[in-house]
């Protein structure tokens, strides 16, 4: 302690750099993670589409607009994707109003997902005419189900083989059969603020 109470102000200034510079770092490289993590992310769903659309609102034709996260141009028409990170064992189900989340002692709720997927699919559809939409609950691997997986919801690591990447052969077919609706839609949305970076 007298050693400390010794230390002349420059010593002082120095430990509290070093500590400044510490925290800087840390900081950082937790940052650093979190976005190589998030652009990994991004970068599994985005290839499973021959075209893609990240955080877009599309008009819900009624004078407002729906938040998409993910908008896929595939192989099998258009593919809205809800992306979830939540963090433990998640129960839900197809009837239930809320989902339930068991993270170590803690549990939440958060309201079922699929209303809002079919509202937004809806707005897709009526964007893009008669090309197929279908749409998607996407979970990452910070959560499971343990008594299964409710309809239209996929973990990460299925969604290449749900929607497998398009060959390149079939590639240009594919597009050339979408384009029209592709590019209405890419016309008709616009950049949201609600950007899924929010998750992490």
């Amino acid at each position: 302690m007298e050693v400390l109470q010794s230390l002349p102000p420059m010593a002082w200034g120095l430990i509290a750099a070093a500590v400044a510079l510490g925290w800087a770092l840390s900081w950082l490289w937790r940052w650093y993670r979190a976005r190589r993590a998030h652009k990994a992310l991004v970068a599994a769903v985005t290839a499973v589409g021959a075209d893609s659309l990240v955080d877009v609102l599309v008009p819900d034709g009624m004078g407002g607009n729906f938040h998409v996260d993910f908008l896929l141009l595939t192989a099998v028409g258009i593919v809205v994707i809800d992306l979830r990170d939540v963090h433990g064992n998640i129960f839900g189900g197809d009837q239930m109003s809320e989902w339930t989340v068991m993270n170590g002692a803690t549990r939440t709720t958060f309201a079922n997902p699929q209303n809002a997927l079919y509202d937004r699919v809806a707005a897709v559809k009526a964007v893009a005419g008669e090309v197929p939409v279908e749409g998607r609950i996407v979970f990452t691997r910070n959560g499971k189900f343990p008594k299964g997986l409710p309809k239209w919801t996929l973990m990460i690591d299925a969604l290449r083989s749900e929607f497998p990447p398009i060959e390149r052969e079939a590639l240009a077919s594919t597009v050339e059969r979408f384009e029209a609706a592709w590019q209405q839609l890419k016309t008709a949305v616009s950049p949201s603020a609600m950007n899924h970076q929010r998750l992490f």
